[in-house]
């Protein structure tokens, strides 16, 4: 069995395996020194206030001084809430997370004049400024930007009172977190007699294992537990949905799907070609569950089968192994990009490793640009695992390589490329092990880390991208909601994708939606497909050899957000405004099929 007994206290993990926190703040003293300092700084920008339009010197003025608090407030925010993350059990953490929240709030409403005040000055006279004021040199995309979002920027009264909003609204996203991380406690999962502990950190070790009643019990375990909690997990949720139609309505957009797309400037049909695309190509998946089914051997898939291995011998993987198995993988990027991303595993720290107690759900990418791009996740010594530390290395290398090239004002990225560098590596890595490893047993278990992987960000996340367009419908129509509502809608869903080969256990398989956060950020999860999309498609034509297309793609990672997101991708070589790039991806996903199928039968 490869469940865990025990899960280990943070305290047993080598420091070598843990986040870099005291690169960050050598001490949370040092915290919460700088936090006091900063909170007093905040009184520097009112003088500000009426004053940018004096002069172009005046401007750059404020600029830097309302960037350095913002970077500093970053910073702090970013300390509290990867130390929550890491150990939910932090008390301590938890509420430097929401000073660090209520401080950013403050710095919000207290710079909220600044856009209202800068479109006061007209785009004519800043353009002349940003010619004779070499500080403000760097500002001429963000200005134009600004100019193209002008009718969505309210009165310096209204943006004051918005950003205020920011901090009771962002609780939604606090309290799914500790109710889901913190809170909830899972019936534990009895094999051969023995009680295994089932939580956020374990519940994939589970349905990733080749005991069936097992997986069984730690499926239905934890999904009963959202369950018991569904009409409080629904009123949290809404109050999210409720939060994105009145910004979008503030903000004089039409709906919240307008309103999400127009910040980076993406047009509908994007997502509405992938929707389009992914139920055109559903039959693809239902062969797919066909040839799982059969491969396992049961009468009736079940979707606690979805993971189990068909492998016979599921290689084990060192968290080494795997830094080494993706830089080869990496390796058609250049040197520079391998020895960055080498060196950030293996000595500078960027990755929280290992699962302990109290450590959130999932894996992710985060930092600043002040701070290194750190990693959290739990390894577990799996081709998936590996799969997962390759992902959030594309998102780390792509910070890297941003805030490297770009200054702070262009240093982030949106949420539409970020999939694109973390779904890259993945099929960079996987397609560079195809090459090496031969092994039949290998082939398929690679295959299967590839499946699951589509499987989330090509099955799960268009389905929840469905779900989300229907819920913020229903909601801007005025109509009621209830948990009943949200369960048949994802039970629905899921019945299409899954066809006659498997089994839907409604109620179950209903509660999915509570389990994703990322529906607590606005029409985030399409962004997993289309991203992957780009992802395959670059990819594919690094592999193939064409020339000039690593040279882009490291273009595109370093050009933070300097350009449009679709212009970026541009840039490297894939055009999303046409549904071609989704298209491409599910011949990759029919081709994965199909090996599959050769390879088990």
């Amino acid at each position: 069995m490869a469940e865990p007994k025990t899960i280990p206290a943070r305290s047993t993990i080598a420091d070598q395996y843990k986040w870099n926190a005291e690169s960050v703040f050598p001490s949370r003293a040092v915290w919460e020194a700088e936090f006091k300092t900063v909170g007093e700084a905040l009184g520097e920008l009112a003088p500000f206030q009426g004053q940018l339009g004096e002069s172009a010197g005046k401007l750059a003025d404020w600029l830097e001084l309302s960037t350095s608090l913002v970077r500093r407030v970053s910073k702090l925010f970013f300390y509290a809430r990867m130390s929550q993350s890491v150990d939910t059990g932090d008390e301590e953490a938890t509420g430097m997370t929401g000073q660090a929240f209520g401080l950013y709030a403050r710095v919000g409403a207290a710079t909220a004049f600044s856009n209202p005040e800068i479109l006061a000055i007209g785009e004519d006279k800043l353009k002349q400024w940003v010619t004779s004021e070499s500080r403000l040199s760097q500002y001429a995309q963000y200005f134009d930007d600004l100019f193209r979002q002008q009718k969505h920027v309210r009165s310096p009264e209204v943006e004051e009172l918005l950003a205020m909003a920011g901090e009771p609204f962002g609780q939604t996203d606090n309290t799914a977190d500790m109710l889901t991380d913190a809170d909830m406690q899972f019936k534990p999962v009895t094999v051969d007699g023995k009680e295994m502990p089932l939580a956020q950190s374990t519940i994939d070790t589970f349905l990733d294992g080749g005991d069936r009643d097992a997986r069984k019990q730690a499926w239905e375990n934890y999904a009963d537990t959202y369950l018991s909690l569904k009409n409080t997990l629904t009123s949290n949720y809404l109050a999210s949905v409720k939060r994105d139609v009145f910004y979008a309505r503030a903000r004089n957009y039409g709906t919240a799907l307008e309103a999400s797309l127009f910040q980076n400037n993406i047009q509908k049909e994007v997502f509405h070609n992938l929707i389009d695309t992914f139920r055109k190509n559903i039959p693809t998946w239902h062969k797919y569950w066909a040839i799982r089914r059969k491969a396992l051997g049961v009468e009736t898939l079940e979707p606690y089968d979805i993971w189990a291995p068909i492998s016979k011998k599921p290689p084990v993987v060192s968290y080494e192994q795997a830094v080494q198995w993706i830089a080869e993988g990496m390796a058609p990027l250049g040197k520079d990009y391998v020895a960055a991303l080498r060196n950030g595993c293996l000595e500078d720290r960027w990755v929280d490793v290992y699962p302990s107690q109290g450590k959130s759900a999932g894996a992710f990418s985060y930092g600043t640009y002040d701070t290194m791009p750190f990693i959290m996740m739990s390894f577990d010594d799996s081709l998936g695992a590996m799969s997962t530390l390759a992902h959030e290395l594309g998102h780390s290398m792509h910070s890297y390589l941003s805030r490297k090239n770009q200054p702070y004002v262009y240093g982030d990225y949106s949420l539409f490329v970020a999939e694109v560098a973390s779904n890259f590596n993945q099929a960079m890595t996987r397609a560079h092990l195809f090459k090496v490893n031969s092994d039949a047993d290998f082939q398929i278990a690679l295959i299967e880390e590839a499946m699951s992987n589509l499987h989330r960000y090509f099955f799960i996340m268009p389905t929840l991208a469905r779900f989300e367009l229907e819920v913020h419908t229903r909601i801007e129509d005025g109509k009621a909601v209830t948990a009943g509502d949200l369960i048949g809608l994802m039970t629905d869903l899921f019945t299409e994708g899954y066809g006659s080969e498997m089994h839907v256990d409604r109620d179950r398989v209903g509660i999915t939606w509570a389990q994703f956060g990322h529906l607590y950020a606005n029409y985030y999860v399409f962004q997993y497909a289309t991203g992957i999309s780009a992802a395959h498609e670059l990819a594919g034509r690094i592999q193939a050899g064409e020339s000039g297309a690593a040279e882009n793609y490291v273009k595109f990672l370093s050009s933070g957000s300097s350009l449009y997101p679709v212009d970026a991708l541009k840039l490297a070589g894939v055009d999303m405004s046409t549904p071609a790039a989704v298209e491409a991806t599910f011949e990759v996903l029919a081709g994965y099929v199909d090996k599959l199928g050769e390879l088990t039968s």
